[in-house]
């Protein structure tokens, strides 16, 4: 197989904490032989630490899009700025992979539908929560029918943006703490949250939210509680609390309610999932933590060679990216919103309910 070129668009937290790590393990695979970042320098300081030539260096990403030896483009910017930098990297005839979600708006993310085919070039949206390991364990267990069929289940996601509103940290950053886009932290992080939930299940038949409205601008709301009936016909609630801590240990995390036994996963972070059946036994299945960046990184390097599909393509993030908007606009109008209806329902390249974990799972 080749090494992939790799270019960069955006030298943040997220490149120097989640894709650099993952890039270095795939050494192998990967060479990155240019950066570009509008405060250039911040891409001159990351140049140094690996190692690369300052002439490799650019503010100007379009430049930096002129160059004959990219094979790929890794883009992580903010997410206002998703559309706009993946279309002209897309015009620029260049794969890439962009950090979730591909778009801020669903003007711009239906748009995005377009660029794969009109530019023949390949696309990865990093959604890591599609591929982190315990999301797809959790999947096989469901799905292998170990408690039965799924009834529902309850997510709850708590978490303190404004503690974290300090030096080195994401909150920390100006484009969170005043997003240019609506949906701030909900758009953001939540997200995350249904990408794992649609993996698990499915797609989703319809949802009803509420939400309690706060005049910070990191989030609209200070808590959004949403119903969730998929089409398979399993129902749960979802909680999203980003100005809350949750002092109950251990927390309520990811619980899935089976006629024969129940799922429980602390967090994503604990490396354990728990399996309680009726009958009274139980086992512990261990996972990796956060091993996401590794997969998507090394499902994008086998796609461009040839030996794999892309798992995660703009058709399959613009239903996580629609269910956001359209819980945002139950919570707006207090009505249900349909998800995937009438849009078309595209399945994964391995099948939604297939049991077989594709090769790049580490």
């Amino acid at each position: 197989m080749n090494t992939i070129r790799l270019g960069i668009i955006g030298t943040g937290m997220a490149l120097e904490r989640l894709h650099y790590p993952a890039l270095q393990e795939l050494g192998d695979k990967y060479k990155i032989v240019a950066l570009c970042n509008r405060t250039r320098k911040d891409a001159e300081a990351f140049a140094s630490k690996i190692n690369l030539d300052l002439g490799n260096v650019y503010d100007d990403y379009n430049e930096m899009l002129l160059r004959n030896d990219l094979d790929a483009v890794d883009i992580l910017v903010p997410i206002e700025l998703n559309y706009t930098v993946s279309e002209a990297v897309a015009k620029a005839g260049k794969n890439f992979i962009c950090e979730k979600p591909m778009a801020s708006n669903m003007e711009d993310a239906k748009k995005y539908l377009t660029l794969s085919n009109k530019y023949n070039i390949k696309i990865m949206i990093a959604e890591n929560y599609r591929y982190n390991d315990e999301n797809n364990k959790i999947r096989d267990i469901v799905n292998s029918g170990k408690i039965g069929d799924p009834i529902y289940f309850i997510r709850n996601n708590i978490a303190c943006f404004p503690c974290e509103m300090i030096n080195n940290t994401y909150a920390a950053t100006e484009w969170r703490q005043h997003p240019k886009y609506f949906g701030g932290a909900f758009l953001d992080s939540a997200l995350h949250d249904f990408a794992g939930l649609r993996h698990i299940f499915g797609a989703v038949e319809c949802v009803q939210a509420f939400g309690k409205p706060q005049k910070e601008d990191f989030n609209p709301y200070v808590s959004v509680n949403t119903n969730i009936l998929f089409k398979n016909g399993v129902i749960g609630q979802y909680t999203y609390y980003p100005s809350g801590i949750e002092t109950q240990k251990p927390p309520v995390g990811l619980r899935i309610f089976g006629t024969k036994g129940e799922i429980y996963l602390e967090d994503k972070t604990c490396g354990i999932i728990n399996v309680s059946y009726h009958d009274g036994k139980s086992e512990q299945i261990g996972f990796t933590p956060e091993r996401g960046y590794y997969n998507e990184l090394l499902n994008f390097y086998n796609a461009l060679n040839g030996t794999e599909q892309i798992s995660v393509t703009p058709d399959i993030e613009f239903g996580d990216v629609k269910m956001v908007f359209d819980i945002l606009e139950a919570v707006s109008k207090r009505e249900i919103r349909y998800v995937d209806v009438p849009v078309p329902i595209v399945e994964t390249p391995h099948g939604e309910h297939e049991n077989q974990r594709p090769s790049y799972f580490q």
